[in-house]
């Protein structure tokens, strides 16, 4: 490791330290400043043990899955789920009207095209589509305190010109999940054990800490993402963390806000729970169809041959145990004054080949039409020239109205069975389908490597979501012993040889990653074990700056 470049003051935060020991990146002097440092160093003393006790809890609420239990509603609160007086606290400054919301990294880039967007929302995403090198996350925070103070335009190497324009959308920036370290920030604690810190309490803490006065001041707030919750208790934790980070920068309690993705099977289940422990900081939930598809091969993994899903093509939205996840939460969310948000159709135009733009704008368009008619308040789009299409679908729904909260859905009776019904996808598991999953596991992750986290495939838009798709079905196929609809067994050997024919295939340059991402592969694919995240080893291999 490098030398410690900077640390946090023992005596605000005693008995537990910051040390930086990450190298010295763009950004680094305004964004880990001592004052930032110390922040940082509270929050881990206060929160990082419960994290480490809840992620404990998810590796043996895992083992009982694999051993051939079910998710189930949870007795134990079944009085919250009984009580409809309760509500959220719902959309704060600038929420209000989220029809269309924009996704992506927050590169210096990204960041101008993305408040050009049109979009009412910008969904600043330092997970899923962030490489989560050293540069990046702290570039991603310095390009966020910039763009909050209207200095993010620059000039690109080539000559161009980055500005932003007038109308911005609000900014709900996305922090890791709690499953993910950064190991460029090394906590020392109060017995003096040292580990890295928590991704989710840097991005936030960081975030929070330079810019949550800015943003009151701008109109809006402190607004977030919260990703990969697998429980209400894990929803209860993001909540202490917001009441003792208003506390200690003097800001209201309940200014905060979370939308909380609902992308992990064992959180469909306790959507309201998980509302009522963010009551006073929740504005809603979103349906994260691809992690959630990816869950749902995870929880399953080892469970026989009734679990194992087709095609990634065939797993559309309209299938019944998708429809009923997106049925409930929309029900879910407006029983309780929360709002109720899409997700994002990977297809995505190309501005060179008009026939797959034609393509793109209409499966965006029938999946916009599918969101709003289910009552859906606002969607993603992963692409700004996406907005224009998504936005016409919810106003013709809208109108003038902010969002369709009006719309109670007491029409939706979800049972468990319907949520577990993975069989009713129906579809077959093809050849095209295996060779398609190494193809795009194996690009993304070479993508990912070289700090790249949202990466244009085969005009679709993968991201670190669909990359676990590919590779978690890759592996469910071997062990359960899928034969395809042409009758090829799929196994190790078949799997390895599509994966040598996809890399003789791929074009090669200097400093490429494809031999790397291979290697990743070969471990979280064709690998005994099933390992939780395919970016976690990688990360600890391949990322960490020494």
């Amino acid at each position: 490791m490098t030398e410690t470049l900077t640390r946090s003051d023992p005596s605000t935060t005693p008995g537990v330290r910051i040390d930086v020991v990450g190298p010295r990146v763009p950004g680094m002097a305004e964004v880990l400043t001592p004052e930032a440092l110390d922040f940082l160093a509270g929050l881990h003393g206060e929160f990082l043990g419960r994290r480490q006790e809840l992620l404990h809890e998810r590796q043996r609420r895992q083992e009982r899955y694999s051993n051939g239990a079910d998710p189930d509603f949870l007795p134990e609160t079944a009085h919250v789920r009984a009580d409809r007086t309760w509500r959220v606290a719902g959309a704060g400054p600038g929420l209000e009207d989220r029809r269309v919301e924009i996704t992506g990294p927050t590169d210096r880039k990204m960041t101008v095209n993305a408040l050009n967007s049109g979009a009412r929302v910008w969904l600043a995403d330092l997970e899923d589509a962030t490489s989560p090198t050293w540069a990046n996350i702290v570039g991603g925070q310095h390009s966020l305190y910039d763009a909050l103070r209207g200095q993010i335009d620059f000039v690109s190497p080539e000559g161009r010109e980055y500005r932003v324009g007038g109308t911005t959308p609000t900014i709900v920036m996305r922090p890791r999940g709690w499953h993910l370290t950064e190991k460029h920030l090394r906590v020392t604690d109060r017995a003096g054990q040292r580990c890295p810190a928590s991704g989710s309490l840097t991005d936030f803490g960081l975030y929070f800490f330079h810019n949550a006065r800015r943003l009151i001041e701008l109109g809006r707030g402190p607004y977030f993402y919260l990703p990969k919750l697998e429980n209400h208790l894990e929803a209860r934790l993001w909540n202490d963390v917001f009441v003792w980070a208003q506390e200690q920068l003097g800001i209201p309690r309940g200014t905060i806000r979370a939308t909380v993705l609902i992308e992990t099977l064992p959180a469909a289940f306790e959507m309201e729970e998980i509302l009522y422990e963010l009551r006073e900081h929740c504005a809603g939930l979103n349906a994260g169809r691809w992690d959630y598809i990816f869950s749902i091969i995870k929880t399953f993994r080892s469970r026989g041959r009734r679990f194992v899903l087709p095609d990634r093509a065939q797993v559309t939205m309209t299938v019944p145990f998708m429809r009923a996840y997106t049925e409930l939460l929309v029900a879910t969310c407006h029983r309780r004054g929360a709002h109720a948000m899409g997700g994002m159709s990977a297809f995505i135009p190309n501005r060179r080949d008009p026939e797959v733009t034609e393509r793109a704008l209409a499966q965006v368009r029938a999946d916009k039409e599918r969101e709003a008619g289910q009552g859906f308040d606002g969607t993603w789009v992963a692409h700004p020239d996406l907005v224009p299409v998504a936005q016409e679908v919810f106003d013709r729904v809208l109108g003038d109205r902010p969002n369709q909260l009006g719309r109670v859905r007491d029409d939706v009776a979800v049972t468990a069975q319907d949520l577990l019904d993975v069989g009713s996808a129906g579809g077959t598991v093809t050849d095209a389908g295996v060779r398609g999953n190494v193809s795009v596991a194996l690009r993304y992750v070479e993508s990912w490597l070289r700090g790249t986290g949202a990466a244009a495939l085969d005009n679709l838009m993968e991201d670190a979501a669909t990359a676990e798709i590919a590779r978690s079905q890759l592996w469910q196929w071997i062990q359960q012993g899928t034969v395809t609809s042409e009758g090829t067994a799929v196994t190790r050997p078949w799997v390895e040889e599509l994966l040598r024919d996809v890399l003789g295939a791929s074009p090669r340059s200097p400093g490429d990653r494809f031999d790397d991402a291979a290697a990743i592969l070969r471990e979280v694919a064709l690998g005994e074990d099933f390992p939780a995240f395919l970016t976690l080893s990688g990360y600890s291999r391949y990322l960490v700056a020494s």
